[in-house]
Formats: structure tokens, C-alpha cells, sequence
């Protein structure tokens, strides 16, 4: 079966990608990603077909709407902000997807960002569908929406919240999805009535997020989905020297996270560091964090968190689903950061885990409130003992496995 995974976003919104395409490959199927030029590399590696998508979404992070998205957070103003972002580019989008399914494909698998656009992709191509989420968005009254960043407002309060931004969510696909279903000939159909049996599977462990009770059916929680390996990466000597050279150095890096002031914020950092008394390893990622390198302290770019995570003594992060999921596997206590969107829901659910002492909003962020935090996940032995019981269980899921029977099932009715 020809399968194509259509995926848009940062880094996190793709790498999970690549590893459940090598799965379905391993299956016997011909796996194609459709995503950013700037992933290109990282799909290929894979040995997956690369089929580009338009927007630099570092670019758009970067620009002036990117920025008021950083500061509305999280909440109805950053669900508005994210709303004025992407329409300007959701049509291009769409127009993408759609000639990228054209190319050749049987099944078509969504992500939250592209599945609204790909069911009309789906449609016009005569094709299934099923949606791939890395967030749980479809309302419940087991918690609050979780692009809110908000605690419980009780269950009926939860439901009806969820359903408000789903509703103002959809506002964000509307017109493109009008257009594309114009120009490739089909009839009007709104986003909610074709969302209605959509099937959708959720690459995060029932551990960490169990599968509400009130979702409906076809709303499946599979597990993670990991990144694909990269057997030919060698870890370079310096970091090698570094890590051999002291204790467990804390690993600190905001991923996709585009900031407005790298400086300050690598300055916030290394006092806390110093404070703390810990050896740091930045990785400068999208938000530009760098450091003169020095026995306590040594810069890395894009380094596999596999490799990584389990070597330092905690994570700091800006709670990406991504890299929530990576400091989980890794069996290491976790400080996140949180700046946006989903980041203080997953925040929330390292400190339930009992793998971290709870968030250090971005916001907020001092060297005093971030050392302090430091101190708490290293001093207090329980949470990296929760963190390895953590990582020992999700290491006994397989959440591709959901994936694959879940293909094997269309593959079977086709």
C-alpha cells in the first residue's frame, strides 16, 4: 500500500513521523512524508520519499504574528493569535497537500495540523484517511482543552471549553478547506461534519494521558510514536570530553520555540546554572541559546535526544509534546519551561507523573526561580526514581503497533 503521512509544524510535529514510517515500511509499504522543506533531510535519512509542503514554519515563528503568539501563550488569546498566524497560509497549504497525495497514494495519515485540509485531499483522491494526533483535542470533560493551558473548570465546564475552541480552531481551516474542496471539484461539507467518524489514533502512552471515557468512538490512544534512529550519527569528541570530563551535566533546550531575545534568555540560564552549581548543556535549537564553551558549560546543536537525555542529570525543556515525550522515555526528572499552546498541559502531566517538581513558565522565568527548581528535581531522589519507572513502562508499549494494525485493517476492506 502506497501511504502517505502529511505533517506540518516544527520539529516535534515531524520527527515522530519518521520512525512510524520506517515501521510501516518494515510492514511492506511504500511510506512517502509530506512536510517543510527545512525536514527534508530528516525524512530522507529515514529512507522515506520526501513530497514538500509550503511554509518556513521557523520563519513564520519568527515573524511579527509568531511573536504575539508568544506572548498571548496560552489561553483564548493565544487560540485567536494562532488563528490570525495560519490563515494566511492555510490555503498554500492545502494546495500542497493536495498535490502531494495526487503523486501516488492509497492511505492518507493527517496530523491535527493537516487533517481538516487531508480529509478533502482524501476525498477528491478516493482514498481513506486516518488521523495521526500528538495532542488530545477533541473535547472531554475529563480536562480542560489542552491548547488552553488552563486547570479543570469542572467537568461540564471542561466539555463546553473544549468545545469552544474546537469550534474557534476550526475558524483557522475553514476558508482554505472551502477552497480546496472548490478546486478540486467536490461539494461543500463543514469541518465538524467530517470530523464526525473520523477514525484518529493519539501517539501518546495512556500513562501519561489515558483515553477519556466520554470520547467517542474511533478516538484511540495508542502510544508514542519515537523518532526514526540515525545509525550513521556519532556523538562529536568534544561532547564526549565534556560528559567524561564531570558529573551529569543538566541538559537544557526550548526545540522549536522561537524567542525574541536569545541573549537574555542564555544569560537567565547560565546564572540559574551557576547558582544551581550544575554543569549545563545548551542546545541551541530555534531559540538561538549559545554559551562560550567551558568545563561547566558546552553548546550542541541537533543532537538525538535518545542519545542525550539519558546521560545528563535533568531535562530542562519548553514542554513540546516532543520533547516531553523524549525526557519521559529517557528515565530523567524533567524542569519544563512553558511558553505556549500545549506546553503547560504537558507540563502539568510531568508533575502528576511525579517526574518533575512542576513548570518554570517562560514568562516568569527568573535565575533565582529557575535555580531554585533545579536544586528541588536533583535534591529530592523520588522524582528520578519515578522517572526510570516511568521510562521502564513506556518502554514495554508500542504504539506503532496500533498504527500498523490500524492500516492493515484498511489495507483489508480495500
Amino acid at each position: 500500500m502506497r501511504i502517505l503521512i502529511a505533517t506540518a509544524g516544527s520539529r516535534g510535529d515531524v520527527a515522530p513521523f519518521t520512525g512510524l514510517g520506517v515501521r510501516l515500511r518494515a510492514a511492506g509499504h511504500q511510506v512517502a512524508v509530506a512536510t517543510h522543506d527545512t525536514f527534508a533531510e530528516s525524512v530522507r535519512a529515514a529512507g522515506l520519499e520526501f513530497r514538500p509542503l509550503p511554509v518556513d514554519p521557523r520563519a513564520e515563528l519568527a515573524s511579527a504574528e509568531g511573536r504575539r503568539l508568544l506572548r498571548a501563550g496560552s489561553g483564548p488569546g493565544a487560540v485567536l493569535q494562532l488563528l490570525r498566524l495560519g490563515r494566511r497560509f492555510m490555503p498554500a497549504l492545502g494546495d500542497g497537500i493536495a498535490d502531494a497525495t495526487a503523486l501516488g497514494t492509497d492511505l492518507l495519515l493527517t496530523t491535527s495540523t493537516t487533517s481538516a485540509l487531508g480529509q478533502v485531499a482524501a476525498e477528491a483522491a478516493g482514498i481513506p484517511s486516518i488521523g495521526l494526533y500528538l495532542q488530545p483535542l477533541a473535547p472531554t470533560r475529563e480536562f480542560a482543552p489542552a491548547v488552553t493551558g488552563t486547570r479543570s473548570l469542572g467537568r461540564s465546564g471542561n466539555l463546553l471549553a473544549g468545545h469552544a475552541v474546537q469550534a474557534a480552531t476550526d475558524q483557522l481551516f475553514v476558508p482554505a478547506v472551502r477552497g480546496l474542496r472548490r478546486r478540486l471539484g467536490l461539494p461543500p461539507l463543514g469541518i465538524a461534519r467530517a470530523r464526525r467518524n473520523h477514525p484518529v489514533l493519539h501517539g501518546f502512552s495512556p500513562l501519561v494521558v489515558p483515553r477519556p471515557a466520554d470520547w467517542r468512538p474511533r478516538l484511540e490512544v495508542a502510544g508514542y510514536w519515537w523518532p526514526a534512529d540515525r545509525p550513521d550519527w556519532q556523538p562529536p569528541a568534544r561532547l564526549l570530553d565534556f560528559l567524561a570530563t564531570g558529573p551529569p551535566p543538566v541538559f537544557v533546550g526550548f526545540g522549536s520555540l522561537v524567542v525574541p531575545d536569545a541573549e537574555r534568555l542564555t544569560a537567565t540560564v547560565l546564572a540559574a546554572a551557576r547558582a544551581a552549581r550544575v554543569r549545563l548543556l545548551l542546545q541551541s535549537g530555534w531559540s538561538g541559546l549559545a554559551a562560550e564553551d567551558s568545563d561547566s558549560v558546552l553548546t550542541v546543536g541537533d543532537t538525538p535526544h535518545d542519545w542525550l537525555f539519558p546521560r545528563t542529570a535533568a531535562v530542562v525543556h519548553h514542554a513540546g509534546a516532543g520533547t516531553t515525550a523524549a525526557a519521559l522515555r529517557s528515565g530523567t526528572p524533567a524542569v519544563p519551561v512553558p511558553a505556549q499552546l500545549d506546553a503547560p498541559f504537558w507540563s502539568a502531566r510531568l508533575a502528576r507523573l511525579g517526574v518533575s517538581p512542576g513548570p518554570v513558565p517562560l514568562r516568569g522565568l527568573t535565575p533565582a526561580r529557575l535555580a531554585t527548581s533545579l536544586r528541588l528535581t536533583l535534591d529530592d531522589p523520588r522524582y528520578r526514581t519515578r522517572a526510570r519507572a516511568v521510562a521502564t513502562a513506556l518502554a514495554a508499549e508500542d504504539g506503532a503497533a496500533k498504527v500498523l494494525a490500524a492500516v492493515e485493517r484498511v489495507s483489508a476492506n480495500s
